[in-house]
């Protein structure tokens, strides 16, 4: 099969892929300025038990403090925060959608680990940006959590080719991860996830991340800066953090003062970001 018409499968699959969770619809339409907003996303997770537990749990972990009895969802936004739920509730509900009883080689537990990593990352950073610099909260860790949902939806439309890729990106470590990914599969995750947002409908900024990850120089990465170069640099920062995507590059002083980062608060940043990394796999660990 040639690389053009293997993209084309690939990308043709993505409108029989399930409909984004109406939960998920419901929640991502939320505003959480409001009590009657904050009402009913409390109200609508408690409809999801798997949700539930996930965001009890979490709450429950050295990741987001002190480890303590949380023992309800409305406690745990007390901890973590109503727009971090916000964001878990809405990855959980869609991953669960493109969830099958078998796993291949990517590991539900090691893609949440990643994911995880580089939103709370993600976190750190913009903590260190000027404060009108900064993206809106509520999409920080949602971008950090969605971006490599590609991945999950070539699992779920060809666990084999999936397996493969996977495979190969464990053994190849000289090649681009781009250049694997589209020698292989005629496009990459990116460009999955990216159709699945639009398939999805959600936030522009959102889809943008989940494509220019990667290339966040190309002009049409604008609409998801600065959270593109945000990912980007995350995933430098923890290179191959649960699953392997040949992101260890330094980086560069233009790439710090892209996101508006003094580079003499690195080494800070540096220590922090470890500090996460090490609970976020200690969680993993445990899971």
């Amino acid at each position: 099969m040639s690389s053009d018409s293997n993209q084309m499968d690939f990308l043709e699959c993505i409108d029989s892929l399930p409909a984004m969770p109406a939960i998920a619809q419901k929640i991502l339409a939320l505003p959480l300025n409001t009590d009657q907003g904050e009402a009913e996303l409390l109200r609508l997770i408690a409809q999801d038990p798997q949700t539930s537990a996930k965001i009890i749990g979490l709450s429950n972990t050295a990741l987001f403090g002190a480890p303590g009895s949380i023992n309800s969802v409305r406690d745990a936004t007390m901890r973590l925060g109503m727009t971090q739920v916000k964001a878990i509730a809405v990855s959980m509900a869609t991953l669960s959608s493109l969830t099958k009883q078998s796993e291949g080689k990517l590991k539900f537990a090691d893609f949440w680990a990643h994911s995880l990593a580089i939103a709370n990352t993600m976190r750190i950073l913009t903590r260190h940006m000027p404060p009108r610099m900064r993206p809106m909260e509520d999409k920080i860790f949602l971008a950090g959590l969605l971006h490599d949902i590609g991945y999950y939806v070539l699992s779920y439309i060809d666990i084999s080719i999936s397996n493969a890729l996977h495979e190969k990106l464990n053994a190849d470590t000289s090649m681009p991860l781009l250049d694997i990914e589209n020698n292989l599969l005629g496009t990459h995750h990116g460009e999955i996830g990216a159709q699945l947002g639009k398939h999805w409908g959600l936030p522009e900024e959102i889809i943008a991340v989940m494509r220019y990850h990667h290339m966040p120089e190309n002009e049409q990465a604008q609409i998801g800066q600065p959270l593109v170069s945000l990912v980007n640099i995350a995933e430098k920062l923890l290179p191959d953090f649960g699953i392997t995507e040949h992101t260890a590059h330094e980086v560069t002083e233009q790439e710090w003062a892209s996101i508006h980062i003094d580079i003499n608060k690195v080494n800070t940043i540096v220590e922090e970001i470890e500090q996460v990394a090490e609970k976020t796999r200690q969680l993993a660990d445990a899971a």
